[in-house]
């Protein structure tokens, strides 16, 4: 599956690349999120099985494809759109 494609492809970038302050903890990943300036945010790997945050992925993969410019997953969202979604899942 495609999704499950690009968080693989993204966490091995991430390992390659992840330093003292960059670690992210067992069962989360990270993704960059933002229209203009990104900014890195460490979620849930269980955010994976959530519809709403499976949209995201899918519009991710429409405007990179799995060449992401910041070296992990990006995610084309304003930050409040991200936040709110995110905010529910937790809640879930």
């Amino acid at each position: 599956m495609a999704i499950h494609q690009m968080l693989r492809r993204s966490l091995s970038a991430g390992k390659r690349s992840s330093s003292k302050g960059n670690d992210v903890p067992k069962g989360h990943f990270a993704v960059y999120v933002g229209e203009g300036e990104k900014r890195r945010f460490v979620i849930p790997v269980s955010f994976l099985n959530e519809p709403s945050f499976q949209d995201l992925l899918c519009q991710a993969e429409e405007e990179f494809g799995f060449d992401h410019p910041m070296g992990g997953l990006t995610i084309p969202c304003s930050e409040e759109v991200f936040i709110d979604l995110t905010s529910r899942l937790s809640r879930t």
